[in-house]
């Protein structure tokens, strides 16, 4: 162990950057959401559409 202290430099440029790349982060993930939940109700509506066409009507 060393009793010598030494003063380290801190660079603040490195967390705004961090901090700026957070919010875009969010509204592509929001978006692939949004695209998600589209494409996952189309095949919803698709599948049940199959259904009700296979479905015998003649009970």
């Amino acid at each position: 162990m060393s009793t010598v202290k030494e003063d380290l430099d801190v660079d603040e440029e490195v967390s705004s950057v961090e901090s700026d790349d957070v919010e875009p982060t969010v509204e592509v993930a929001k978006i692939n959401l949004s695209k998600r939940r589209t494409i996952d109700n189309l095949l919803e509506e698709r599948r049940l559409q199959k259904q009700l066409a296979d479905y015998d009507f003649d009970l």
